[in-house]
């Protein structure tokens, strides 16, 4: 005699249709539909492609504030800025110092140094070099070939630590 499975298991859909987790799922279809109608980019029936992008937009470029990317690109943006930060006080730490208050080491010494902590180092001194923390000569630094470039911060790292914090902007 062949066993019949229980009735819960031949028909699961009603359970679906009982427990409302179909009108959650539609109200983020509709929510998803709405959001892509509004899309220029959206190849749906039916989109707003009237709408153009304007450059002078304050908010061109940017996220849907609140949104995933924006969160997701805060913490980037702060995880760039604690490398930097960290990169600076290696240079402050094992660097020489200067009566100013500020330091300088060669990339050869720097290179061996923070390899240790990441292997992003020439991204980071760039990145530091693009928001004014660091100088240094040449456009790329490579390893051997320009051992003996000197790499300098361009204020005194308490300055320095404050910018990457977030807490101070300096007046240029």
């Amino acid at each position: 005699m062949i066993r019949r499975p229980p009735r819960s298991t031949l028909f699961p859909y009603t359970t679906l249709f009982r427990s409302g987790k179909v009108a959650l799922f539609n109200n983020k279809a509709s929510d998803h539909a709405e959001k892509q109608l509004l899309n220029p980019f959206s190849h749906w029936e039916g989109a707003s492609h009237t709408t153009r992008l304007n450059k002078d937009d304050e908010n061109y470029g940017k996220p849907v504030q609140g949104s995933k990317t924006e969160y997701r690109g805060k913490k980037a943006g702060d995880l760039i800025s604690s490398e930097v930060r960290t990169l600076c006080d290696m240079i402050w730490e094992f660097g020489e110092h200067d009566s100013d208050g500020t330091a300088w080491i060669t990339f050869g010494e720097l290179f061996q140094i923070y390899t240790r902590i990441s292997n992003k180092v020439v991204g980071l001194l760039m990145r530091a070099r693009k928001h004014g923390l660091l100088n240094f000569e040449g456009e790329m630094l490579f390893q051997r070939r320009d051992d003996k470039i000197v790499i300098s911060l361009s204020y005194p790292i308490s300055e320095i630590r404050k910018i990457c914090d977030g807490n101070y902007k300096r007046d240029e």
